[in-house]
């Protein structure tokens, strides 16, 4: 079981589907089709034929929140958060350069107070275990596989979000869904609700 009060997550890829956001930007701004599950490489570039002048632009649209198409939370995703912020604040810790307006669609997505949730925006992957490790955190919810070897040596145990993009062999924990990891998910002494 993973105690709730040692627990955080990624934000994209994990809480937030940005990977559909990206497609639906690609499709709606520049006429280009691709699928979800043809996304075989945490770098689209390595997977989709795609100008990487249009990728930095939709990467930069979605950090900025300026698109049309709505950023959608991953099924289960709201549910599950919401029921662990009862428990005490959410810690998300995200590669992103910057926060921008990521902060408030969380606390809007799962309904909470902004108080309640506290981002941080490292600018790299590897930035992320000190940040963890500063916070006291044993648990790590990430959906990209080379972040998840990185925190391992560091000391964090990586929970790997399974995505099309994260399929090769590893040893970690793995979640295909927020259900499931809300069953590893011990909160403050009850696990799904019932007293262990």
């Amino acid at each position: 079981m993973i105690d709730s009060s040692s627990l955080a997550f990624d934000i994209d890829g994990v809480v937030a589907d940005i990977m559909t956001l990206f497609i639906d930007i690609a499709r709606d701004d520049y006429n280009i089709d691709f699928n979800y599950d043809d996304i075989t490489s945490y770098y689209i570039e390595e997977c989709i034929k795609i100008d990487p002048e249009i990728i930095s632009d939709i990467i930069n649209k979605i950090l900025d929140g300026q698109h049309s198409a709505p950023l959608k939370p991953i099924e289960g995703s709201a549910r599950v958060l919401s029921r662990l912020s009862k428990q005490g604040p959410l810690l998300f810790v995200t590669a992103r350069p910057y926060i921008g307006p990521i902060h408030n669609w969380i606390s809007e997505t799962l309904s909470v107070s902004p108080s309640l949730v506290e981002v941080i925006a490292t600018g790299s992957f590897e930035a992320k275990a000190g940040v963890l490790l500063e916070k006291k955190i044993s648990f790590f919810v990430e959906d990209r596989l080379e972040t998840c070897f990185a925190l391992n040596e560091q000391g964090v145990t990586p929970v790997v979000f399974k995505q099309p993009w994260n399929r090769e062999k590893h040893p970690f924990i793995e979640v295909g869904s927020w259900d499931e990891l809300e069953s590893f998910i011990n909160f403050n002494g009850f696990a799904n609700g019932s007293a262990k």
